[in-house]
């Protein structure tokens, strides 16, 4: 279950972050004024990491997350960077974080779960005719 880190550090007076984790998903949510205008949604923490980013103004993104962790003798952990990615399974994706979500206030896992569903391009599973294919 996704639980909030109260002592989330804020970077600007004007939009508040608000973090929320757990073993497999980090959510990030900034706001403006009471009305959230970002998130970002990393899952899959335990396996190959990925991230989906939606903003007001942005739009969305869809990124793998190449963590830093080359291990060498002679160099420190890099920093975690996004990189391009790929359609995904948008809607298991927001199935995982609606079950994650429970510590989460109803009207805010809602508009997460929301946007999730709303992503372009996103696989949908046809249970129907037992394959997956893609919305436009």
């Amino acid at each position: 279950m996704l639980r909030e880190i109260s002592s989330t550090r804020q970077n600007s007076e004007h939009r508040k972050k608000r973090w929320f984790t757990d073993s497999d998903m980090d959510l990030f949510i900034w706001f403006n004024q009471q009305a959230p205008v970002r998130f970002q949604l990393s899952y899959n923490k335990r396996g190959h990491e990925h991230a989906i980013t939606w903003g007001v103004e942005t739009g969305f993104s869809h990124n793998s997350v190449d963590t830093g962790e080359q291990f060498s003798h002679f160099k420190y952990k890099m920093t975690p960077i996004l990189l391009a990615d790929g359609d995904f399974d948008a809607a298991t994706v927001a199935s995982d974080f609606l079950r994650a979500s429970e510590n989460i206030e109803a009207s805010l896992a809602d508009f997460i779960y929301a946007r999730l569903l709303e992503y372009p391009g996103r696989l949908a599973i046809h249970s129907a005719q037992g394959s997956a294919s893609k919305d436009l």
